[in-house]
């Protein structure tokens, strides 16, 4: 039998993979800084079959194959750790609701489990783009239209971001886990509840 911790390191690297592979594909662009994408799908699907920990793990990877891969653009050390670092494994944060996920999706509950992942997205929708809003403030404020705050300027730009990539991941997820909700059924889970 594969090792566990073995078998959720391997997940957590492939969908981290993943993620970079569809942030690669065309994303619906708004402005020059504001683009929206779905590619926190992957890490938002292992974080609903993993937890929290495995989620942080692999956006953290995510966020490492962005700079890796020359996808990365920084002013500061402290933005760059912030942004591409902090900012990708905080999706994981998702991983918060997987508890009662997980138990609705056993039990067959359907609409309850994809509401709860409907939450969850946002969870680590807000997790991830709250780092890049302080980023924003701070390192990216002189970019503001003059006359503008560097809080409303980064509140809208990340806002609006934060907002799509929520909506978009949203709808990909209830539509894929609706008709494949074994795409985040684990055995150790149900193992779990059994011998409780």
């Amino acid at each position: 039998m594969i090792n566990v911790r073995l078998l959720v390191m391997i997940e957590a690297a492939f969908f981290a993979a993943f993620a970079m592979i569809l942030d690669f594909l065309p994303s619906i662009k708004l402005s020059p800084a504001i683009s929206i994408s779905f590619a926190m799908v992957p890490i938002f699907i292992l974080t609903f079959r993993r937890g929290v920990i495995a989620g942080v793990l692999s956006g953290f990877l995510w966020g490492l194959l962005q700079v890796m891969l020359g996808d990365a653009y920084y002013l500061t050390p402290l933005q760059f750790l912030i942004e591409y670092f902090i900012a990708f494994a905080f999706v994981g944060f998702a991983g918060l609701l997987y508890p009662v996920i997980q138990k609705n999706v056993q039990n067959g509950n359907k609409k309850v489990a994809l509401a709860w992942v409907v939450a969850a997205t946002l969870v680590g929708s807000i997790a991830r783009y709250f780092w890049h809003f302080l980023a924003g403030v701070i390192f990216w404020g002189k970019y503001a239209p003059k006359g503008m705050s560097p809080v409303v300027y980064s509140f809208i730009a990340n806002g609006a971001t934060m907002l799509g990539a929520f909506v978009f991941c949203s709808v990909v997820l209830v539509v894929l886990l609706a008709s494949a909700p074994r795409l985040i059924q684990t055995d150790e889970f149900t193992a779990k509840r059994k011998a409780s």
